[in-house]
């Protein structure tokens, strides 16, 4: 855990604002030289701001003082000029904090989000694009899998949406699959969205939730620890976790198998003292066993919101809209599939809930593959179940 105390100029008497974040160039510069010298790590900051202060306090040191706190080669490193790679960084990036809805927090800044404070590894900035007043909103973390079945993209908007009707921000990663769900549920209500991603905020990572990211921006918040112009690296994205569950009360797993990342920000957020809940699947189903086993080592079975909610000692009242309604930002909401015919629901009856292949549809039924291929595909195309790898069939509800 680290104490803002032992970086930040004397407090202030006034309440801490979350719009406090640092505009000053010369301030900005000097945390970015700090961040951005090459060989100055996460950890030789932090060591670097508990001995002198704030960054232009350790740029007034001499090579002698810093050596005591650093390897000879990083004190050399930081008291070189910056190089014109870093100077252009600097520069872009006060223009980019000078624009409207953009704001740079450092671990200096009473804006900083406090939850992040009880990380071991804060970040030493944060970029932030959008409404920085969700920050301290009361929040819940959404994540799971990429490729995630019709019914998980379902479940996540569905849960995302009844939490932000309560007035609870969903803190998710802007993925494909349940992430992107879960933001595009939680649009629809007061409550509204973050995004912690792993590239910088001049990016959009993955390139297809680019539409989402700009109505994220417009209607929640999008955050990053990494500098602009930062890429997609496999290395980000852990990291990345650690913030998304460090910024909810709890984190929901929708669906995950049983390697997964999702399970890695499951672990980070019971280390952080966040509570855990998970959604049950089929005992068939690859992308539920991940579920189950956090279900089994002590995560919150939920069947609903309301669950996650009781479990948190909030409020299931929908609270009234404090911003803008967002329902006009949101896709437009798929069509209801068309009522099954007889014969169509009896084969549905056959399905199940579990993912079923053709050859123990052909026993349940007693039909041909032909005839049930034609009629699988009709359900399909109306919405009533979906294919799956393998050449198995799951029904929808």
């Amino acid at each position: 855990m680290i104490d803002a105390s032992q970086v930040a100029a004397p407090a202030a008497t006034a309440p801490a604002d979350p719009l406090d974040a640092t505009r000053d160039p010369a301030e900005l510069a000097a945390w970015l030289r700090l961040t951005e010298t090459p060989g100055i790590g996460p950890v030789a900051a932090r060591q670097l701001l508990a001995a002198f202060g704030l960054p232009q306090d350790i740029f007034r040191q001499s090579y002698a003082a810093l050596a005591k706190v650093l390897p000879e080669r990083q004190a050399r490193a930081l008291l070189a000029e910056p190089d014109e790679a870093l100077a252009a960084l600097i520069e872009r990036t006060a223009a980019w904090a000078a624009e409207p809805g953009n704001a740079i927090f450092t671990l200096a800044d009473r804006g900083y989000p406090p939850r992040l404070l009880e990380l071991p590894d804060p970040p030493t900035l944060l970029y932030a694009k959008g409404d920085v007043s969700l920050l301290r909103a009361a929040a819940v973390g959404v994540v799971g899998a990429r490729s995630a079945t019709a019914q998980g993209l379902e479940n996540a908007r569905a849960f995302a949406q009844a939490l932000s009707a309560a007035n609870v921000t969903i803190v998710s990663g802007l993925a494909l699959g349940i992430d992107a769900a879960a933001h595009d549920g939680a649009l629809t209500g007061p409550g509204s969205t973050i995004a912690v991603v792993g590239t910088g905020l001049d990016m959009v990572y993955p390139a297809r939730n680019r539409a989402l990211a700009h109505r994220i921006a417009e209607a929640g918040l999008i955050l990053s620890e990494y500098p602009l112009g930062m890429g997609a690296r496999a290395e980000n994205f852990p990291r990345r976790n650690r913030l998304i569950a460090g910024l909810a009360r709890g984190l929901l797993v929708v669906e995950a198998a049983a390697q997964s990342g999702s399970l890695i920000t499951a672990r980070l957020a019971a280390e952080q003292g966040r509570d855990v809940f998970a959604i049950p699947g089929s005992i068939h189903s690859p992308l539920a066993k991940g579920c189950h086993l956090l279900i089994k080592q002590g995560a919150k079975l939920v069947e609903t919101a309301a669950d996650i909610l009781d479990e948190l000692g909030w409020s299931r009242t929908p609270a009234p809209a404090t911003r803008t309604p967002r329902t006009a930002a949101r896709a437009p909401a798929p069509a209801s599939a068309p009522a099954a015919t007889a014969a169509e629901t009896a084969l549905l009856d056959a399905l199940g809930f579990d993912p079923v292949d053709l050859d123990t549809l052909c026993e349940r039924t007693g039909q041909t593959a032909a005839n049930l291929s034609a009629q699988l595909l009709a359900l399909e195309l109306a919405g009533h179940i979906e294919r799956q790898p393998g050449g198995r069939f799951l029904r929808l509800p």
